[in-house]
C-alpha cells in the first residue's frame, strides 16, 4: 500500500503539487465549519449559521465550473491565484466585520464563495504530465482523496484548536491566509505554469453536454447535500453533550474513516467498468449514514462518525475515473470542477435543511437528512445505469503535448476509456 503511494510521491513535482492543492484548499474544506462557529460566537441561530454557510456552498457552485473553463482556456497561474486571494477577502471582511450587516456577511462569504480557486481540477488536470502512466494516474487518484480526507480530518480539529486559542474570527484569518499561501506554491510550479489543456469543441454547455457527467453530478449532489446536513447536525449534537470539542471530534473521526477507506481501496487494482463499481461504493455510503440517526452517546457516536466516512474517499476516488471517462475533451478542469459544485450545492442544501431541522425535531432529524441524501445518491446511480455506461467521448492523443489532459501520455494509454 505505501510503496505504491511513496512511488508517485517521488515523482518530480508531485508532493509539492499535492502539498500546495491540499493546503491552498483548507479554507474551503474547513469554511462550513468555521463559518458555524463564528456564527453561533457572534450570537447567530442554528438558521442563520445555516444559511451562511449555505451561501458560502452556492458561491462555490457559481465559481467553480466558470472558474474551471477559465482555466482551460487561459491556463491556471493567472486564474488561480487571483481567485485565492479574492476570497481570502471575503472571509477577512466576515471576521472584521462580524454580523452587524447581515446582507454585508451574506455578500462576504458569497464573494468567498465564488471566487474559491478551482484547486482541485487542476490537480487532476496535471498528474497525466506528471505521473506519465495510467496505473500511477489513477493511483493518483486514490491517494488525492486520501490525502483529502487528511485535510478533513485536521482541518475542523485546526479550526476548533484555533478557537479555543484565540477566537472564530482569528481562526478565519489565519486559514485562509495558510489557503492563500498553498494555492501560490501550486502556480509556481513548472507543471503548473506548462500545463495547457486540449482543444475544444467550441459548445456553450461546456463539459455538461455529456449525458453520463450528468447522471454523476446528480448523484454527487445528494452525497454534498449528506455532509452539509452532518456539519450543522455535529454542532447541534456537541451542544446537546455540553462540549464544543465534540464537534471536533466527529468530524475528525469522519475523516479518518474516510482517510482508512481510501487507503484500502488505492492499495489494489480493480477490474470491472468504475460505474458498476461506484454503485457498490455509494450504497455502503448510503448504509453508514443511516445509523448517525441513532444519536448515542459521545463514544458510540464517534465510532459510528467513522464507520460513516469509510465508503467515502473510495467514492470519490472511483468518481474520478467515471469523470474521465465521460468528461468532454478539452473540458478535464471544468468537468472535475463540476464535481466541486455538485458537493457544494448539495452541502448547501444540506446545511439550509438541516439547520431548520435541528430546530424542529431535534439533533436525530438534522442526521436523517444525511441519511435520506445517502439513499437519494444510490437511487440516482441505480436509475441513469444505462447513461454510466457509455463513455460519451473517444480520448484521442494529441502528440507533442504533454499537457494534454484528455490525450495519451505514453503509447496506448487512452485517460478516457478504461476497465
Amino acid at each position: 500500500m505505501a510503496a505504491g503511494y511513496l512511488d508517485i510521491l517521488r515523482a518530480r513535482h508531485a508532493a509539492r503539487l499535492l502539498t500546495g492543492t491540499l493546503v491552498g484548499r483548507l479554507p474551503n474544506g474547513t469554511a462550513p465549519i468555521a463559518i458555524v462557529l463564528f456564527t453561533r460566537a457572534e450570537g447567530g441561530s442554528y438558521a442563520l449559521a445555516g444559511a451562511l454557510a449555505a451561501v458560502y456552498g452556492l458561491g462555490t457552485a457559481v465559481g467553480q465550473p466558470l472558474l474551471g473553463r477559465a482555466v482551460d482556456l487561459y491556463g491556471q497561474p493567472r486564474v488561480q491565484l487571483p481567485a485565492a486571494v479574492l476570497s481570502a477577502l471575503g472571509m477577512v471582511l466576515l471576521a472584521v466585520a462580524g454580523l452587524g450587516s447581515l446582507p454585508l456577511a451574506y455578500a462576504a462569504v458569497a464573494v468567498a464563495g465564488v471566487a474559491t480557486p478551482p484547486l482541485e481540477g487542476g490537480l487532476r488536470a496535471l498528474w497525466p504530465s506528471v505521473l506519465g502512466s495510467e496505473d500511477r494516474v489513477h493511483r493518483a487518484y486514490a491517494m488525492d482523496a486520501v490525502a483529502q480526507e487528511v485535510m478533513f480530518t485536521v482541518g475542523p480539529l485546526l479550526v476548533t484548536v484555533l478557537v479555543s486559542l484565540w477566537s472564530p474570527a482569528a481562526a478565519l484569518l489565519v486559514i485562509n491566509a495558510i489557503g492563500v499561501l498553498g494555492a501560490l506554491s501550486v502556480v509556481l510550479s513548472e507543471p503548473s505554469r506548462a500545463w495547457r489543456s486540449a482543444p475544444r469543441e467550441a459548445h456553450w454547455l461546456g463539459a455538461l453536454r455529456s449525458p453520463g457527467l450528468l447522471a454523476l453530478l446528480g448523484s454527487f449532489f445528494f452525497i454534498g447535500l449528506a455532509l452539509g446536513s452532518i456539519t450543522v447536525a455535529g454542532v447541534a449534537y456537541a451542544d446537546d453533550h455540553g462540549r464544543e470539542s465534540v464537534y471536533g471530534w466527529l468530524m475528525a473521526a469522519l475523516g479518518l474513516g474516510a482517510l482508512i477507506g481510501g487507503a484500502v481501496y488505492g492499495a489494489r487494482q480493480w477490474s470491472g467498468p468504475p460505474e458498476r463499481r461506484l454503485r457498490v461504493i455509494v450504497a455502503l455510503l448510503a448504509l453508514g449514514y443511516l445509523p448517525l440517526i441513532l444519536t448515542p452517546g459521545v463514544v458510540a457516536m464517534t465510532v459510528l462518525a467513522a464507520v460513516a466516512g469509510v465508503f467515502l474517499a473510495p467514492a470519490i476516488a472511483c468518481s474520478f475515473i467515471v469523470v474521465d471517462r465521460h468528461a468532454p475533451r478539452g473540458t478535464v478542469t471544468e468537468a472535475f470542477s463540476w464535481l466541486v459544485t455538485t458537493f457544494g450545492v448539495g452541502a448547501a442544501a444540506g446545511t439550509a435543511v438541516a439547520g431548520p431541522a435541528v430546530e424542529l425535531g431535534g439533533t436525530a432529524w438534522s442526521f436523517a437528512v444525511a441519511g435520506a441524501g445517502g439513499v437519494a445518491a444510490l437511487l440516482v446511480l441505480l436509475a441513469t445505469g444505462k447513461v454510466l455506461a457509455a463513455p460519451g467521448h473517444s480520448a484521442v492523443a494529441v502528440r507533442g503535448s504533454e499537457n494534454d489532459r484528455n490525450g495519451a501520455v505514453e503509447p496506448g494509454f487512452s485517460s478516457g476509456h478504461q476497465a
